[in-house]
């Protein structure tokens, strides 16, 4: 059994939006988001090198990484800790770099994809579940669209949504 569930994979698909930590050379910490997160299997998560030389810097010195993503409205996500090996060539980065593309257009470099071997995904959770017993995952959902404002689409609307 792989250590991505299918809750994971499903997050990291809707989401992709996430915030990778490295070491520097020097031993302090760098955070980078990244906006091409996806799976490759059951084990290993990869995103694309677009502008990120402070990361692939850092990971060339210690390969060490966690990816961290949390989904703003259900106040819930994943930390996943691994090792990182960067690859210019394969069917990684094919997967990456032509999934990149067909989603934003060729405009966006793949430098490099950044394959991560997870060894350990942990569950993030907001206080919100953990005080309030039994609060269902919709009435979180409902009150953190509320605070930021956003009105939740009905159905139709989504259905007839173009990005």
């Amino acid at each position: 059994m792989g250590r991505l569930t299918e809750d994971m994979k499903r997050m990291v698909a809707n989401l992709r939006l996430c915030y990778v930590a490295t070491v520097t050379p020097d031993g302090k910490p760098n955070l980078s988001p990244k906006g091409s997160l996806r799976v490759i299997d059951d084990e290993h998560l990869a995103f694309a090198d677009i502008m990120s030389p402070a990361t692939i810097r850092n990971l060339r010195s210690n390969p060490y990484i966690e990816v961290n993503m949390v989904d703003p409205f259900l106040r819930r996500g994943y930390r996943f800790k691994g090792v990182a090996e960067i690859v210019t060539e394969g069917s990684t980065y094919d997967l990456v770099a032509n999934e990149l593309w067909e989603r934003e257009g060729r405009q966006y470099p793949v430098n490099a994809v950044v394959s991560i071997a997870v060894d350990t995904a942990l569950a993030v959770r907001s206080p919100a579940y953990v005080f309030n017993k039994g609060v269902k995952e919709e009435n979180v959902r409902a009150i953190w669209l509320e605070r930021y404002g956003v009105a939740p689409l009905e159905a139709a609307d989504v259905s007839s949504r173009t990005v």
